[in-house]
C-alpha cells in the first residue's frame, strides 16, 4: 500500500478552525474524518483509473489572499460572468478561500433567507449547518475524497429558503482562483423548505497557471417538499488542476432539482452528480456540457436514483473531446423496489475531433420495479467527413466548419439549459475552447 503524502496535519487543521473560531463539532469533524482519510480508498469511478492522480499534495490550505473590495476590482473573466448590473444581484464572491464581497437583498433577508459563505454560517448558523453539513446528501466516510473534503473545507456557501419563499431572481456565486498555491475545498449547500424555490448558478474561474493544483468541490441539495431548485454551474478550472467534483441532491415529495452543468476544467477531473428522489412525485434532469482538449482525463458519472413512487428522472449530456483528451461518460438510472410508476430516461453523446481523442459512453438501467419505464441512448463517434465536406464545398475552411459542427453537436444541451445565465456563460466558453 502506498504511503498518502499529505500537504496538511492535523495540527494544520486545528489552527485552521482556531483562526476561524469555528464551532467545536465542526472541528470534531474535520478531525474525525481526517483520522479516516489515511485508511479510506479513493473512488473507483468506471473505466478510469485515478490512483496515480494527486489528490492530496497542494501549495496552501490556509490562504492568505487579500479580498476584492468592490466588482470593479475582478478580474475580466469575473466581470463577465457577473454582468454590469451586479450591484443589485444576489451575488457573493470568494477569492481563493477568501471571501470578498456578499450582496443579499433587504427583501430576501426580510424573508428570512439565508445566503453567506461557509465560515460565517457555522459562527451565525451553527445549528443549521450542523443539521445539513455532510448528515443527509454526502457522508465523509464515503471514500478518501469524501473524507479530505470533510477535514479540509475552506470555502463555500449556505444558502436556505424558508418555507413558502419563491427567489425570482438567480443567486450567484463565485469563486475565482488567482493563486497558484492555493486548493480549492469549497463546500455548497442549498436548502429549500417546503414549497420554496431558488435559482442558484455557480462559477468557478481560474486566472492563474499552476503546477500542481487541487479542487475538491461538493454540494449537497436538499428540496423539501413541493419546493423548486434550479442549480446552474460553469467550471473553468485551468491545466494543472486535479478536480474531484461531487453535485448530489435529495428530493422530498413533489420537489423538483434540476442540474445545469457545464465543466470546462482544462485539468484531470472527476464529477459525481446524484440524485436521490426519495419523496413520491419528485422529479431529477441533469443537463450537461463537457468540452475536453489536450490529454486532460475525465470521468463523469450521473446517476438519478428512484425511491418514491411517480417519480421523474432525466438525464442529458453531450461531450466534445479534442486533440489527445479522453472522457468516459456512465448514466445510471435506478429505480427502486417500490418505485412504481417511475420512469429513468437518460442520453449521452460524445464527438472525437482528432485520431487520438477518446470517448465511452456508457448507458446503465438497473430496475427492480415491474411498474415502470425507463429508456436509454448513446453514441460514440468522430466528426462526419460528410458534413465537413458540405460546409467547406460552401467556401467555409476547415477550421469554421469544425466549430459549426461542433456548436452543432452541443446545441441541444446548451438550448435546453433553463437557466439563461449559464446557457450564455456556457457559449462563451464553448467557443473560447473550441478556438484554441
Amino acid at each position: 500500500m502506498t504511503e498518502t503524502l499529505w500537504t496538511v496535519d492535523e495540527s494544520g487543521i486545528r489552527d485552521f478552525s482556531a483562526a476561524n473560531n469555528e464551532p467545536e463539532w465542526l472541528l470534531n469533524v474535520r478531525l474525525d474524518a481526517f483520522k479516516k482519510a489515511e485508511d479510506l480508498p479513493l473512488p473507483k469511478p468506471d473505466k478510469t483509473k485515478i490512483d496515480k492522480w494527486n489528490f492530496t499534495e497542494f501549495g496552501t490550505h490556509a490562504v492568505k489572499s487579500a479580498p476584492f473590495n468592490s466588482f470593479a476590482e475582478l478580474p475580466e473573466a469575473a466581470q463577465a460572468v457577473v454582468g454590469p448590473e451586479n450591484e443589485t444581484q444576489n451575488v457573493y464572491v470568494q477569492r481563493n478561500g477568501v471571501p470578498s464581497i456578499l450582496n443579499i437583498s433587504n427583501e430576501l433577508k426580510e424573508a428570512g433567507v439565508i445566503f453567506t459563505d461557509f465560515a460565517t454560517a457555522a459562527k451565525e448558523h451553527s445549528d443549521l449547518l450542523q443539521k445539513y453539513f455532510m448528515t443527509q446528501v454526502v457522508k465523509a466516510d464515503e471514500h478518501k475524497l469524501t473524507a479530505l473534503h470533510a477535514a479540509l473545507v475552506n470555502g463555500g456557501v449556505f444558502l436556505y429558503v424558508p418555507k413558502n419563499v419563491e427567489i425570482k431572481e438567480p443567486v450567484q456565486a463565485v469563486f475565482i482562483h488567482d493563486d497558484q498555491n492555493a486548493a480549492i475545498f469549497n463546500h455548497v449547500i442549498v436548502v429549500t423548505e417546503a414549497n420554496s424555490s431558488v435559482t442558484y448558478v455557480e462559477n468557478y474561474i481560474s486566472t492563474v497557471e499552476t503546477k500542481q493544483g487541487v479542487a475538491n468541490i461538493v454540494t449537497e441539495v436538499i428540496a423539501g417538499n413541493n419546493s423548486q431548485v434550479s442549480y446552474g454551474a460553469v467550471d473553468t478550472l485551468t491545466e494543472n488542476v486535479t478536480t474531484y467534483v461531487n453535485r448530489r441532491g435529495v428530493t422530498a415529495p413533489n420537489a423538483r432539482i434540476e442540474w445545469s452543468l457545464g465543466i470546462m476544467n482544462d485539468g484531470n477531473t472527476i464529477s459525481e452528480n446524484v440524485t436521490n428522489l426519495i419523496g413520491d412525485g419528485s422529479f431529477a434532469d441533469t443537463k450537461m456540457v463537457v468540452v475536453g482538449r489536450g490529454s486532460q482525463s475525465m470521468n463523469f458519472t450521473t446517476k438519478v436514483v428512484h425511491f418514491g413512487k411517480h417519480t421523474e428522472g432525466y438525464i442529458l449530456k453531450h461531450g466534445v473531446m479534442k486533440d489527445a483528451a479522453k472522457a468516459i461518460f456512465n448514466g445510471i438510472g435506478k429505480i427502486e423496489h417500490g418505485a412504481t410508476k417511475s420512469n429513468a430516461v437518460q442520453e449521452s453523446r460524445i464527438l472525437m475531433l482528432s485520431e487520438k481523442a477518446r470517448g465511452d459512453a456508457n448507458p446503465i438501467l438497473l430496475i427492480d420495479e415491474d411498474d415502470v419505464t425507463a429508456g436509454h441512448a448513446a453514441s460514440v463517434g468522430r466528426v462526419d467527413p460528410l458534413q465537413l465536406y458540405y460546409l467547406m464545398s460552401r467556401g467555409i475552411e476547415k477550421r469554421e466548419a469544425e466549430r459549426l459542427v461542433i456548436h452543432g453537436f452541443l446545441a441541444p444541451v446548451v438550448n435546453k439549459l433553463p437557466i439563461e445565465n449559464v446557457k450564455k456563460q456556457l457559449k462563451g466558453v464553448i467557443e473560447r475552447k473550441v478556438r484554441q
